[in-house]
C-alpha cells in the first residue's frame, strides 16, 4: 500500500469524525442484526486508523482499543473484500494472532466485510467471529454486505449532519455580513442614481444586443422619452430624432455613437444633433466605452453625452456636478468613519452577550457535569466551540475595518523589532505547535505603520502555523532583502500549501482553499492584503520549495 493511499484512507477516516466518539443506537442495532445473519455470538464494528484498531460498538463482548498490529481485520483491510476464515487456528495468516492464540480471545470462525467509501478507502470492518469453527452460506455473506452498506450510510448521515450544522452557523454569521454589505451597496446605488440624475449630462446605457437599458433624468428630457430596450437598431434613430451635424440627415444605426462603442470598442468626442418634434435642438459630443466583466465577457455599453449648444450652460453644469461630486466625497467619508463606529458598538454588542452565553455554558459543564449524559455533554460542547469560533469571526471582521480605516502613521521601523514582538503575540501558538521562527535578526529597516506591520507579521506566521502539515512540525523562516524602492519580505513555511488555482483568490474577503474544513474565517489574508496596500505594496503566494506556501510581500520607501 502506498503512503499517499493510507494518508488518503486516513484522512477519510478521520473526515467522518467517528474515532472515541459513542455509537448510536442504530449502529449498535446492525451489529447485533450482522452477530444474528452470520449465526455466531460475536460481532463487532472495527474501525483502523494509524495505530489501533477502535472496537466502535460491539455484541456478545465487551469491546476495547487494541494495538493495530494484533488487529485481524487489519491483515486483509486494504484488498477491500470480504474475508471468511472457517477457523484461524490453523490458517496461515492468522494463527499467531493474539486474537488467536488466547491473548486476547480464541477466535476459530472469523468473517470480516470492509467499510469501503465510494472513494474506495477503508475505514474498518463490520466483523463476526465464534469460538468455534464455521462458515456462511453465500445468502449470508450478501445480507452482512448488505450490512456493510447501512452502516457507511449512517457514518455519512452523521457527517453530513455535522456538517450542515457547521455551515449553518457559517452561514449565519455570513447573511449578517452579507445583509450589512447589501445596505451598503443598496444606499451606495441611491446615491449614484442621485448623482447620475443630478447631471446635466446625459448618460446612455445599452446592453451586449443594442438594446437601451438606461437613461439618467437629462437623457430623458433631451429625447423627449425615457429609454425603451424594445425599439430596434435600425428604429432608434428615428424614435429618438437623431441627427448628423447638419440637423437634418438621420443618422444611421452604424453612426449612432452608443452602438459605435459596443462595436468598435470605443468612441470618442463623437458629434450629433438631438431634435425632437417640439423640442430645441442640441447639438452634443458623445464618448463612451464598451463594457465587459473581468473574465471578458460583454456587458454592454454607455456613452455620455454633453449639450454644447451653450458652453456657459454646460461650464455651469459641470460646476455644480463638481460641486455634488465632492459633497458625495465628504458624504463617504463620513459615512466610512461611521461605519467604523458602527462596527466597534457592534462588536462591544455581539462579543457581551456571546461572553456572557460562554461562561453559563462553561458553569453547566463544570457544576452538573455529573448530571448530564453524555450527548447532553456534547451538545454543550458543540455549543461552546460555535460559541468561540462567531468570537473569532467577530474579532477579524473587527479587526479587517479597523486596518482599513485607522490612519497610518510611518516612520522608520526595524522589521526585525517588530517581528520580536508578533513572535511575542504569537509565543502560546509557537509553543503548543513546537513550531521553530528563523531569520527574526536577518531583517531590513523601511519606513512603515510599526502597528500595521506588527498586525500583518503576526497573521502571516500565524496562519503558517494554523495551515501545518499534519506529518511534520511547523518551521517558518523569515527573510527580507532591499530592493531599492523600499523591502521584500519572505515568510516561507512546510505547512499543507496553496493550490495554484487558489493562489490569488485567497485573499479575497471570506475565501478559503477548504471551506468544509472550517479551519479559519477567511478575513487573515485579506487583512494582510489591506495593510499592504495601504502601505502602497503588493503580496502575493508562492509554492516554497519542498512543500508549503510562501508569501511575500512588498513595502515601499516613503515617497518624497
Amino acid at each position: 500500500m502506498s503512503e499517499d493511499h493510507e494518508r488518503l484512507r486516513l484522512a477519510a477516516l478521520h473526515e467522518y469524525g467517528l474515532l472515541d466518539a459513542p455509537a448510536d443506537d442504530e449502529l449498535e442495532a446492525v451489529v447485533r442484526v450482522a452477530a444474528l445473519v452470520a449465526g455466531v455470538p460475536t460481532a463487532t464494528l472495527n474501525l483502523i486508523d494509524e495505530n489501533r484498531q477502535c472496537q466502535l460498538t460491539t455484541t456478545g463482548f465487551d469491546g476495547a482499543d487494541s494495538p493495530r498490529t494484533e488487529s485481524m481485520c487489519a491483515i486483509r483491510l486494504i484488498e477491500g473484500r470480504t474475508v471468511v476464515v472457517p477457523d484461524a487456528g490453523v490458517h496461515p495468516d492468522y494463527r499467531d494472532n493474539p486474537w488467536v492464540t488466547g491473548l486476547r480471545a480464541c477466535v476459530r470462525f472469523y468473517a470480516s466485510i470492509p467499510l469501503v467509501t465510494p472513494e474506495g478507502h477503508a475505514l474498518g470492518t463490520l466483523c463476526v467471529f465464534d469460538d468455534r469453527p464455521g462458515t456462511l452460506a453465500g445468502e449470508q455473506v450478501a445480507r452482512l454486505e448488505d450490512l456493510a452498506g447501512v452502516i457507511l450510510a449512517l457514518f455519512e448521515r452523521r457527517r453530513e449532519t455535522r456538517m450542515r450544522t457547521e455551515l449553518a452557523a457559517e452561514a449565519d454569521a455570513a447573511r449578517a455580513v452579507a445583509q450589512r454589505a447589501l445596505r451598503e451597496i443598496e444606499s451606495r446605488q441611491q446615491l449614484l442614481d442621485a448623482v447620475l440624475d443630478s447631471v446635466d449630462v446625459a448618460i446612455v446605457a445599452v446592453d451586449p444586443f443594442g438594446r437601451l437599458t438606461l437613461f439618467n433624468r437629462a437623457a430623458s428630457q433631451w429625447h423627449g422619452l425615457d429609454a425603451d430596450g424594445s425599439i430596434d437598431q435600425d428604429d432608434l434613430s428615428a424614435s429618438y430624432a437623431l441627427f448628423e451635424t447638419d440637423g437634418c440627415t438621420p443618422l444611421t444605426s452604424e453612426n449612432i455613437p452608443v452602438l459605435r462603442a459596443l462595436r468598435d470598442g470605443a468612441v470618442d468626442h463623437a458629434e450629433m444633433v438631438i431634435q425632437p418634434s417640439g423640442r430645441p435642438a442640441r447639438w452634443v459630443t458623445v464618448t463612451g466605452r464598451r463594457m465587459t466583466a473581468a473574465d471578458g465577457i460583454p456587458l454592454g455599453a454607455v456613452v455620455a453625452m454633453t449639450d454644447v449648444t451653450a458652453d456657459r450652460a454646460h461650464l455651469a453644469a459641470l460646476d455644480a456636478a463638481h460641486t455634488a461630486l465632492n459633497a458625495t466625497v465628504a458624504d463617504l467619508e463620513r459615512s466610512n468613519a461611521e461605519l467604523t463606529h458602527f462596527a466597534a458598538v457592534a462588536g462591544h454588542d455581539l462579543v457581551s452577550p456571546l461572553a456572557v452565553v460562554a461562561g453559563y455554558l462553561e458553569l453547566l459543564a463544570d457544576l452538573y457535569s455529573g448530571q448530564l449524559d453524555e450527548q447532553a455533554r456534547g451538545w454543550i460542547g458543540t455549543a461552546s466551540r460555535s460559541v468561540i469560533r462567531m468570537q473569532g469571526l467577530i474579532q477579524a471582521l473587527l479587526t479587517y475595518a479597523r486596518v482599513g480605516n485607522a490612519p497610518t502613521v510611518r516612520r522608520p521601523t526595524d522589521v526585525a523589532e517588530v517581528l520580536g514582538h508578533a513572535m511575542v503575540d504569537l509565543r502560546t501558538t509557537i509553543r503548543d505547535n513546537q513550531a521553530t521562527v528563523r531569520g527574526a535578526d536577518a531583517l531590513p529597516s523601511v519606513d512603515c505603520d510599526p502597528t500595521l506591520a506588527r498586525q500583518l507579521l503576526q497573521n502571516l506566521i500565524g496562519n503558517a502555523i494554523k495551515y501545518r502539515h499534519p506529518d511534520r512540525l511547523p518551521v517558518i523562516e523569515v527573510s527580507g532583502e532591499e530592493t531599492g524602492d523600499g523591502v521584500l519580505i519572505r515568510i516561507a513555511d512546510n505547512g499543507i500549501g496553496i493550490p495554484q488555482e487558489h493562489r490569488e483568490r485567497v485573499f479575497d474577503m471570506f475565501a478559503m482553499v477548504e471551506p468544509s474544513k472550517a479551519t479559519g474565517h477567511g478575513i487573515g489574508l485579506s487583512t494582510c492584503l489591506r495593510i499592504v496596500q495601504r502601505h502602497g505594496g503588493r503580496i502575493w503566494a508562492e509554492e516554497t520549495p519542498g512543500g508549503g506556501t510562501t508569501i511575500v510581500f512588498t513595502l515601499p520607501a516613503r515617497t518624497p
